[in-house]
């Protein structure tokens, strides 16, 4: 069997998105929670650009490897998460919402800078130019996916220490209670009830019904900003 070297080329324009979008999303949880007081994940090293001190060899390295390898119609990952002491924040309910929004606004701003430099593609050398615009095209989609997904308003998610946050006490205790189920309960929410149902002939996608038209919409949303055709 001969090696399709498109593979390979496809792959390269994944590996910078993925290492960028992860790894810089958990930079910015510990870069606001030390502007915010606690300076934990800053004695650790984590307040940092450098992708190997956030790299989760499952999460980072192996999931993204297999869904990319298994013809997966996205890409999908995790880095270590940042350590964050709220009780060290000057206002720990307010602060931990800041926190837990900087992860997901990092994202945004990196989706709407890589669409601000599709601007310099045709400047690019010929060689390069395809490639390029395809590694622009995936740090769009990869960042607005980890930014749509991660705000989903359920523990332990960004969106769900937000909700946390920013909810009444009445609500927010019983939220904070589901954090140790919260990824059993996306797992079964956005995977395994959906492929079951489809075993038996009932489409249910809330996948493709909610996350990917919120990630079209803020495509749109920023080529528009960014003066795109």
């Amino acid at each position: 069997m001969s090696f399709d070297p498109e593979i390979l080329v496809t792959a390269t324009t994944w590996v910078i998105p993925v290492l960028l979008a992860i790894t810089l999303h958990e930079a910015a949880h510990g870069w606001a929670a030390w502007r915010l007081g606690d300076d934990t994940a800053h004695r650790l090293g984590r307040v940092s650009a450098n992708p190997i001190r956030h790299v989760d060899p499952m999460g980072t390295v192996v999931v993204p490897g297999l869904l990319f390898f298994t013809g997966a119609p996205f890409l999908f990952g995790w880095a270590k998460p940042v350590p964050v002491n709220f009780r060290r924040l000057h206002n720990p309910r307010r602060d931990m919402v800041l926190v837990a929004a900087a992860g997901p606004a990092s994202n945004l701003v990196m989706a709407f800078a890589a669409v601000l430099l599709f601007h310099l593609v045709p400047f690019v050398p010929a060689v390069a130019m395809e490639w390029t615009a395809r590694t622009l095209s995936n740090l769009i989609v990869l960042n607005l996916l980890l930014a749509v997904f991660n705000m989903i308003p359920l523990p332990p998610l960004d969106g769900g220490r937000v909700a946390v946050g920013l909810l009444p006490r009445s609500l927010a205790l019983p939220l904070a209670r589901v954090e140790p189920y919260g990824f059993i309960i996306l797992i079964l929410g956005l995977f395994l009830i959906p492929f079951g149902a489809a075993q038996i002939g009932y489409d249910i996608n809330p996948f493709a019904w909610v996350i990917l038209p919120a990630v079209d919409g803020l495509i749109e949303v920023m080529s528009r900003l960014a003066l795109l055709g």
